[in-house]
Order: structure tokens, then sequence, then C-alpha cells
């Protein structure tokens, strides 16, 4: 009998687009297809029920999340346009980390005309993935205009709903652009909260110093909702004059805004923060705490080991060449 990793494609797909439990472990055939194998693919899928549509590509985009190895983007790409809002939103989750570039356009058309105002809103949030590879110079710098572009339209009308102009701000914080710091302060000195909430989650994505302050007093604010939303903010933007607000954050009465100073606090690093965590990990008050505590002093440590100066010994003509 043969194995089930050398079933022909055809009897993989008629187990995984049939009515039977989902085989996950077959997911894997549908990274690299072959042309051939992706041909067939896109033939069978429209006969496959919504249901399955939406389990499948569900499990291909948190698998992606957790595997670097398996390249679900052409799928991903192919079910921007499935009839169902819900296929459509597990694939945009799917390309959170794609560099393919050439699905920035069927994502932009997304962000303007999808008749789910979810679909839109998930739209930005993708979008702004795209924006951050290319400030960091991980993807051509041209790939921005178009979104920044985009994003700005979406925003700037006034017929847009109020959750996809809060995504659409919340994407243009990572973009570098003359107007995006007016925008921000527009919509936190606003009288929209929803504006404001995403205004302060902007200020996080800009990684500008310059919004410390603002951050550092909305972490009083009464609205746990703010203080967590600040506590992430300044966590992006990483300065350790945060650190003394956000450990003191971690005796909030609100569970979630504890969540956001742990993983902020995480996220800065340095001694100071590193003791606080600690400190809370071995205090049996906040067992509730644990797990997250320990994720998060698990990947301090090893930044903390990582030695940076061993850099120096790198020869960069040639970047693969770590030996």
């Amino acid at each position: 009998m043969a194995q089930k990793k050398d079933l022909p494609f055809s009897q993989v797909l008629d187990l995984l687009f049939g009515e039977e439990k989902l085989p996950i472990h077959l997911l894997y055939r549908l990274s690299d297809m072959t042309p051939e194998e992706f041909g067939e693919f896109k033939s069978r899928w429209p006969h496959v029920t919504d249901e399955r549509r939406r389990v499948l590509v569900r499990h291909m985009a948190d698998l992606s999340e957790n595997n670097f190895v398996v390249d679900f983007s052409p799928v991903f790409g192919y079910c921007l346009v499935d009839p169902q809002p819900a296929v459509r939103l597990a694939a945009l989750d799917g390309v959170w980390d794609s560099t393919n570039v050439l699905l920035i356009e069927p994502i932009i058309q997304l962000l303007k005309h999808d008749a789910d105002l979810e679909v839109r809103a998930a739209s930005a949030a993708a979008l702004a993935h795209y924006v951050l590879m290319a400030e960091w110079g991980e993807l051509p710098g041209r790939v921005s205009g178009p979104i920044v572009e985009a994003l700005l339209e979406v925003y700037e009308s006034r017929e847009t709903a109020v959750s996809i102009r809060r995504a659409a701000l919340e994407a243009l914080g990572a973009a570098t652009h003359p107007r995006i710091a007016t925008l921000i302060e527009d919509a936190y000195e606003g009288d929209d909260p929803d504006l404001q909430l995403s205004a302060i989650f902007a200020m996080g994505n800009t990684a500008d110093s310059r919004w410390l302050p603002i951050l550092l007093d909305e972490m009083l604010n009464s609205s746990a909702e703010i203080r967590q939303e600040a506590a992430r903010a300044a966590g992006a933007i990483g300065h350790k004059d945060a650190v003394p607000h956000l450990i003191d954050l971690l005796a909030d009465e609100n569970e979630d805004v504890v969540l956001a100073a742990i993983g902020a606090l995480a996220e800065i690093g340095g001694e100071e923060a590193y003791n606080a965590l600690s400190s809370m990990a071995d205090d049996e008050a906040y067992e509730a705490f644990h797990e997250v505590l320990e994720e998060a002093l698990e990947s301090m440590d090893w930044l903390a080991d990582f030695d940076w100066l061993s850099l120096s010994e790198v020869d960069f003509e040639d970047p693969f060449d770590l030996e």
C-alpha cells in the first residue's frame, strides 16, 4: 500500500476537498506545487464546499505562521478573489509575511472595492506589512508608493467606514511620508474615540520616539483599552524611557493591559525590564501570567545570548558565508 506522502496529487485533493475529517498532514502537498498541480487545484477548488474552503485556507494560514518552510502564497493569492469573505480573510492572514510583490495590487483592490468591511480592513493590515518590508529594505522602496497612495485615498474618504479608516491609519503609521505625522495628530486630537485608539497604534508603528510622551501619559488613562494600546505602542517604539512606566502597568487591574506591558518590556529588553518580569514570574500571585512570562523571558535570554560582536567577523561581501 502506498504511503500517504506517495499518494498521487489527485488523490491528495480528493482527501483534502472531501467531506471526511481534514487530513492536515496532507496540506504540505499544497506547498510549492508544480504548475500542473496548481492548475488541477484551481480547476477543482470552485467545487469544494464553502466551509471546507474556509477551513483549508485557515489551516494553511496557521501553518504559514509557524512554519517558514512551507509556501502557500500561490494558494493565498488565488483565494483573494474567492466568493466567500471568510476565505478571503484567511488568505489575507496567510500573506502576513509574504515578500511576493505580485500580491500587492490584488490586495489594494480588496482594500478599495471589496463588499465586506472586514475584508477591506484586513487588506489594510496586510498592506502595512509590505510597507514595513520596504522601510526595512527587505523589498524595493518603490513598492510602498502605490500602497501609501491607496491607504491615503481610503482614509481620507468620508464615505469610508470607520473600521476601515482605522485600519488604514494604523497601516500608514509604518510609512515614511510627510503627511503621516499630521494625520496621526489630527486623529489623536479628534473626537472619535475609535480613531484616537488607532492613532495610538499608529504611533507605535512609526517607531518614532517623538510620540513617547503622549504614550506615557496615556498609560495613566482611565480607559483600559487605551492603556493597553499605549503599552503596545511603547514596546514597538522600543525606547528604554518607557520601561519604568511599563513596569508600573504590570500591577494593572486589567489583564489585557498587563499582557501588553509584558510584551512591551520583552520587546524593549534590558536588565531593568528583565528583572521586573523575572520577579513577576517568581510571584505566585501572578500564576495566571506564568506561561506568557516564561515565553517573554526566554525571548529576552535569546537576545541577550546573541553575540552581536561576532558580526565583525562576517564577510559582508558574502553574507551567506558565516564561517
